[in-house]
């Protein structure tokens, strides 16, 4: 694959950085679109844009005969088996997560 434009862009010291706007324009990025990097065995890094669930048609339809399925018959929605519900909760009970929390540096 020939390369036809190189861009660069600084990193902060918090490894924050800017795409550059021929890059955005060339995945068709938007704001808080997801971006994918796939890292080569070479250690080549290569930059996609991610597609979201609802851009899949097949996930996209799917939800959509849940959403139909479960307005035009409510009494088909039953509540999660007590048996279910406590194994899950054996999984994830030690688990702590407050989403207000900020990241640790090495993290970020």
């Amino acid at each position: 694959m020939a390369t036809t434009r190189i861009d660069e862009s600084t990193l902060t010291e918090r490894y924050q950085t800017t795409i550059p706007a021929a890059v955005r324009r060339a995945l068709n990025l938007g704001k808080h679109d997801k971006i994918r990097y796939a890292i080569q065995s070479n250690g080549k890094v290569v930059i996609t844009r991610a597609e979201s669930i609802e851009d899949d048609p097949v996930v996209g339809n799917f939800l959509g005969f849940l959403a139909t399925d479960m307005a035009n018959h409510p009494e088909r929605i039953q509540l999660l088996d007590t048996g279910l519900a406590q194994h899950i909760r054996s999984l994830v009970g030690n688990v702590e997560v407050d989403l207000d929390t900020p990241l640790p540096k090495d993290n970020e």
